[in-house]
């Protein structure tokens, strides 16, 4: 579900190829893996650039219905993400290659404990973007140096359908929640690709091993599959806390419980991740101070705090005032009076956006006689009408 800037460079080859171009395509494709896993990378595949006319077909239904919400960025000129000649008119292969992030814990074991946040499994380590990036393009100067190619390389937020080509690269299948899954790695892996001007032998497409299971859909606390492999982003508790950039809807929050920064169901009680091995980059492995923190502590974050402490963190291109909000509604939910304190001392914050969490968080934890007393009093002094009509629904 993340957005941004285009993770995407371009590596021209030399004129002059080096002794290793006489390489067969076979034999280069086995040294392009050999490198790729003394990079860091698990798993590579490689695809042609026109093996997913279906999927392009899929993505232009999802944004017919928009249910992209307010991902702007995936709409906008979607043709490209249709087929990758669109990128790049000059590609004749796509090499898909996965880095494992398994964490070494069970990511929904920390929704029980409801005075202290969960952030998704991706965001507790450094950002995965960068990470990935540095690789691809090590990888691709190997590759332009070893057969005087040119190649582009992109990392998850590029035009690029990453899901359906590493599928058709043989390194898993779109499960039923629409995310990767392999046989090999469960549903941990992060996707980067490079484009080449190479004609390298395609690897054979990964079967869809998900059989009668349902598991990844019945656990969503939001019901955001209307159907098997079929997403609604607007219901995704990811999307909630990371892409919408105004109030999350009432008929959400009880359900969002103490997730701050995306949701990590679907993908954890997938059984094919019994197989998988704990990630082996310590970058991405969580931080001790994202694994569990307090609601408490994190709600005292001003911009400055919030910067430093999610500094390398994915978390931080959603703002301070947007994960406070996250943090506010997890408070409403945990059943914790002591909290009140804090959802009570951010009624006053300058950001709309929090104010109007902190009244519904409030609206939580005290009793209906105290509450009541306090709008009285906010009620008349606050700006915002937003922020009033917060009030005057929680007050009834």
């Amino acid at each position: 579900m993340a957005g941004g800037r285009a993770g995407v460079a371009h590596l021209r080859g030399p004129r002059l190829l080096n002794a290793h171009s006489k390489l067969s395509a076979a034999d280069l494709k086995a040294a392009l893996a050999s490198e790729a896993r003394a990079l860091g990378f698990d798993c590579v595949g490689v695809t042609a650039p026109n093996a997913i006319a279906e999927a392009a077909g899929h993505f232009r239904a999802f944004l017919d219905t928009g249910a992209h919400g307010e991902m702007d960025w995936l709409a906008a000129n979607p043709e490209r993400r249709a087929d990758p000649r669109s990128l790049w008119s000059a590609v004749r292969s796509v090499i898909m290659l996965g880095v494992n992030y398994r964490p070494d814990e069970n990511p929904l074991a920390i929704l029980e404990s409801r005075t202290r946040g969960a952030i998704s499994v991706y965001a507790q380590g450094d950002d995965y973007h960068d990470l990935i990036k540095k690789r691809l393009k090590a990888l691709a100067r190997w590759l332009v140096a070893t057969s005087g190619c040119e190649v582009k390389v992109f990392v998850d937020t590029a035009a690029v359908m990453e899901k359906p080509l590493a599928q058709a690269a043989g390194l898993g299948w779109q499960g039923k929640h629409t995310n990767l899954v392999s046989r090999e790695f469960g549903s941990w892996l992060f996707l980067g690709a490079i484009f080449t001007t190479l004609d390298l032998p395609r690897d054979e497409a990964d079967a869809d091993h998900c059989g009668s299971c349902r598991a990844c859909l019945d656990i969503c606390p939001t019901s955001a599959f209307p159907a098997p492999y079929k997403l609604d982003p607007r219901r995704c508790i990811s999307y909630l806390t990371i892409e919408s950039k105004g109030s999350i809807p009432h008929e959400f929050r009880k359900a969002i419980g103490n997730r701050i920064y995306g949701c990590d169901d679907c993908l954890a009680v997938c059984p094919w991740n019994k197989f998988a091995q704990q990630g082996r980059e310590a970058k991405l492995a969580a931080r001790e101070d994202l694994r569990a923190p307090s609601l408490a502590e994190l709600a005292r974050l001003d911009d400055a705090a919030f910067r430093a402490r999610f500094t390398k963190s994915p978390v931080k291109r959603i703002g301070r005032d947007r994960f406070v909000r996250n943090v506010l509604i997890a408070i409403g939910n945990a059943n914790d009076g002591a909290l009140a304190v804090e959802a009570e001392r951010l009624l006053t914050d300058d950001s709309p956006l929090v104010r109007g969490a902190a009244v519904w968080a409030l609206s939580q934890l005290l009793g209906r006689k105290e509450f009541s007393a306090l709008a009285a009093t906010a009620l008349s002094a606050e700006p915002d009408a937003t922020v009033r009509a917060e009030w005057q629904l929680a007050a009834g």
